[in-house]
Parts: structure tokens; sequence; C-alpha cells
């Protein structure tokens, strides 16, 4: 199957129009003829990914977090992203990025299948469907009451995390809790006005976190890459399943940073 047939599957269910505006989604380097046999899904391009993909014969690469994010003014080997398009090319590798658009479609959702959420509401609308349905960035949904300490547990569960930072007494009760996969700076004020009493996200903080919680709002840190690596085997299963005859690789769950 052909670069563009794959491309083609996968933005019917994932269409660069989701994307918010600011955003680089779809492909970004390669050949859209290039005959695909292999894929390797990640989270990241990052060195260790790329060469992971080289050396299980991938034909593309589908990441989440686009490979090239600002503007290039030329592609050498001089700087680290250029470097990583090089490599890829070198070895006949497309590379294509889905973001925002996923996240609109399909990451807020999945981690509320993770976390068990009934009945969740979209937190921050982007935009509504062709069939009159709300469309946007996380998801905010009423749980039965709960200690944040307790709930720090499940969110630990849901996304194979060993630690989470917390902002809040561990031992507040809380009943409405909103979820922004990724970093959720911006969607704090939104948690607050559609009356959550935690959101669980990535990349708060100091500032962020105890302002929120003078408002009111505790916050459960599982880390950006902590609640977004479910789109890996997500992803992977998808092509899997829409897509026979491909062989579908996909990244091992690394967390990039320790907590000793």
């Amino acid at each position: 199957m052909l670069c563009r047939e794959v491309i083609k599957i996968i933005e019917e269910a994932y269409p660069t129009a989701a994307a918010l505006e600011w955003d680089n989604v779809g492909l970004l380097a390669g050949r859209q003829e290039k005959e695909v046999e292999s894929v390797y899904v990640a989270l990241d391009a990052t060195d260790e990914v790329i060469d992971a993909a080289v050396a299980g014969g991938a034909d593309l690469l589908v990441t989440h977090h686009p490979l090239i994010f600002g503007g290039m003014k030329r592609v050498t080997d001089g700087d680290f992203i250029g470097k990583r398009i090089v490599k890829l090319l070198q070895n006949d590798i497309s590379c294509y990025a889905m973001h925002t658009n996923y996240d609109v479609k399909r990451m807020a959702e999945l981690s509320c299948e993770k976390l068990h959420l009934e009945d969740a509401q979209v937190l921050e609308v982007i935009q509504v469907s062709e069939n009159g349905a709300e469309e946007g960035i996380g998801k905010i949904a009423d749980i039965l009451p709960v200690k944040l300490n307790e709930l720090c547990g499940r969110v630990k569960e849901a996304f194979g995390l060993d630690t989470v930072k917390i902002f809040g007494d561990p031992e507040k009760e809380v009943r409405r809790i909103a979820i922004c996969p990724g970093s959720g700076k911006s969607v704090i004020g939104e948690a607050l006005a559609k009356g959550a009493d935690v959101l669980v996200t990535g990349d708060i903080g100091h500032h962020e976190g105890i302002d929120a919680v003078a408002r009111g709002l505790a916050i459960i840190d599982g880390g950006h890459y902590g609640i977004e690596h479910i789109f890996i085997r997500d992803m992977k299963e998808y092509l899997e399943q829409h897509i026979a005859g491909i062989r579908v690789q996909a990244a091992a769950i690394r967390h990039p940073f320790l907590v000793l």
C-alpha cells in the first residue's frame, strides 16, 4: 500500500482539518508514493525512535507530536531536528504527525475510557461536528465522591505511572473531574468555569498549580508523556484493524525523566 493510501485511511478518522490552526500535522517528510509495508508508531520522533524505526525496517513513522513544528529555513545535519529529517530521508522513511486532530477526535475520549468516566462532556469546545456533536480538548465528568489521594491511585493505575505530582489537599473530596492529556495549563480556567474539583493533566508549573488550588481546583499532574503515551497502543491497534497485511511496530513506553 502506498504512503498516501495509508494516510487516507488515517485521515478518515482523524482529518487534518480537525487540528488547531497553530498546529503542524500531516506528512512532514518523505514520499507520498512510498510503498509501505511496515509502520512504526511513537509519541515523539526522538533519535532513539528514529533509530528503532530504521532498525525495524519501517517505511512510515507515525507520531503524535510533530517532528517539524516551528519554521525551518534549511534542513541539514547541523541541528538536531535537521539531522533527524536527514536520517529519515536517507532511509526512505516517511514521517507523519497527528497531533491536535487526534486530541480533538480521540485522546480525551480514550483517557476517559482509561479512568472509566461516564457521560463525559467536552471540556474546551473547539468545533461542532457534522452530526451536531461538540468536539474539542479534554473532557469533564461527575464521579462518585472520592478523596484526592485515592483518585491519584486510580490515575497511576490507569496510565501505568509510578508517581504523580499533586497540587491540593490529599484529603480533599472531589466529585467532578476534568482531564486534559498533555499540557493542561491553558484549560485551568475552563475547568474552573465548568465546576471541576480536580484536573488531571501534565506540564503544570509552580505558579499555575498554587494559583489553581487558591481558586478551588486541585491538580493531578501525571506528566505530558505520562498521560499521552496511550496514543501509541491506540494507533497501533487502529492501523492493524484498518489496514490488512501491514506490519505495525510500537515504541516501548519510556518516560523522558525519572523521579528519584
